[in-house]
């Protein structure tokens, strides 16, 4: 397998192996090694991971850290949710707005989110080897669709092109700075010429009566993305003339709007989510500075977040002295740490002994907090004593995406809500609210393990009326 690969490569993979889990690290390079330039663009790490079944932690961290080495270039591509498209691609988070974008395919706006609007692939590195994705210019109409128009989470066909003449009464390449004509026959449809290199469209909705006189349609395609516009046009003959006015390429497209269009923009699979990421122990850390820039807020809609504090730690530091204390809070961060990130989930900082965590759903966040709880069990029991008390919170909500004293961090009610359960609670208490306790997967992780939660009716400060919380026995 490796004699496909380049030295350079092979040294690349041998450094890779020293810091990701090897069996990932294998199989990645298998990937690189026999996969074809298709498969290598935009590689959806989800997919990758279950086609292989192969957890997905470990193969996110490895993608990152084969990033973080040049095997791969990581990207951030902005989605439109109606048709699958990618908007906006760049190697950083920071480039991305908290304006809406516009979908001229889909005639719409969207406020981005990092929970399903914004995706990070990874594309195979030139260094490591060649691969056509690397000059899209060059790629026919529907590669170039398919590997830099479309987003990873679309399930596209292998037969796309065959589907795609289909639906497709005519396509054109246009040279920069060129015009060109087109001359259709229009059926009674609703027609999209669309262009996916400047994200251009126009509707013509084809009805009435048919005519034998030539209709005439003119688009110019810039730099300035216009709002879609529909023309009403009867059946009949048209010319369409065509102008180009940037420096790249164009590959405008006539297409049917019909049931199977709609259904090849409907084919959808799980994909890598920036929220994920963000809250990926280990993208954050080898990652520090490349999240958010501090003047942008990024707009999350649920996310889980868990707060620990020690009980008493200034009384321990009292009972068994300085250094005896401090080897023990820090044994106790370093299985946080640990037994966080092995949930899915960051520690976002530590402040004291308290620390912030957080988790791309709440079934993840509980299934931490109850191995934190029988973690810091075991650790007193190892000391013959009653030394770690954690009191541990948590709760599910929206928030924003925030740069705070030069890291990323998140702000919001939730946050602010999650703290003060965490203070509520006693110790070795857990107490969660019931966003978190309702999601179908933590009532499943709950009743397998036995736990009927305790609700109780609480006020939090800065809530003007009581809160639901539900106490983990």
């Amino acid at each position: 397998m490796t004699e496909h690969l380049s030295s350079e490569a092979q040294g690349l993979f041998a450094v890779l192996r020293q810091s990701a889990d090897p069996e990932a690290v294998a199989e990645i390079e298998r990937f690189v090694a026999e996969a074809s330039d298709r498969e290598l663009c935009r590689v959806n790490v989800i997919d990758f991971a279950a086609r292989r079944r192969l957890d997905e932690e470990r193969v996110i961290a490895a993608f990152l850290h084969a990033a973080r080495l040049g095997i791969f270039e990581l990207s951030w591509n902005v989605l439109c949710p109606g048709c699958g498209g990618v908007l906006d691609t760049s190697t950083t988070l920071k480039s991305v707005k908290h304006e809406d974008y516009i979908c001229a395919l889909c005639a719409a706006g969207y406020e981005p989110n990092l929970d399903e609007m914004v995706e990070v692939t990874f594309t195979l590195s030139r260094r490591v080897r060649r691969i056509a994705a690397h000059e899209p210019n060059d790629l026919p109409f529907f590669e170039y669709m398919r590997q830099i128009f479309w987003a990873s989470g679309m399930n596209i066909p292998e037969d796309l092109e065959q589907i795609g003449q289909e639906i497709t009464l005519d396509t054109l390449e246009l040279p920069a700075g060129e015009k060109a004509q087109l001359s259709l026959q229009l059926p009674q449809e609703f027609l999209i010429v669309f262009e996916p290199v400047t994200h251009a469209a126009q509707f013509i909705d084809v009805k009435g009566e048919p005519t034998r006189e030539r209709q005439n349609l003119s688009m110019v395609f810039n730099d300035v993305r216009a709002p879609t516009g529909t023309v009403v046009m009867r059946p009949g003959p048209l010319r369409l003339s065509l102008e180009n006015r940037t420096e790249k390429r164009a590959l405008p497209a006539v297409w049917i709007a019909g049931h199977a269009l709609h259904e090849l923009l409907a084919q959808r699979r799980p994909f890598l989510t920036a929220k994920r990421l963000l809250t990926n122990q280990t993208f954050r850390d080898i990652y520090r500075s490349d999240t958010i820039d501090p003047n942008q807020h990024l707009k999350i809609t649920s996310l889980t977040f868990l707060f620990t504090d020690l009980k008493g730690s200034t009384e321990l530091y009292q009972r068994v002295g300085d250094l005896a204390a401090f080897d023990l809070v820090q044994a106790h961060f370093r299985v946080l740490h640990e037994i966080v990130a092995g949930e899915a989930g960051a520690v976002v900082k530590t402040i004291g002994d308290a620390v912030m965590a957080t988790f791309p759903t709440p079934d993840r966040a509980m299934a931490a907090a109850l191995r934190i709880r029988d973690a810091m069990l075991a650790l007193n029991a190892q000391r013959g004593g009653e030394d770690l008390l954690l009191k541990i919170g948590l709760h599910e909500g929206p928030c924003l995406a925030v740069v705070l004293n030069d890291r990323q961090d998140y702000f919001g009610q939730t946050v602010n809500i999650a703290s003060r359960v965490q203070g509520l609670a006693a110790s070795r208490a857990i107490y969660a609210t019931g966003p978190v306790v309702s999601h179908p997967q933590t009532a499943n992780l709950l009743a397998a393990n036995g736990v009927q939660p305790l609700v109780q009716h609480r006020e939090l400060r800065g809530i003007p009326e009581t809160v639901p919380v539900y106490e983990i026995p």
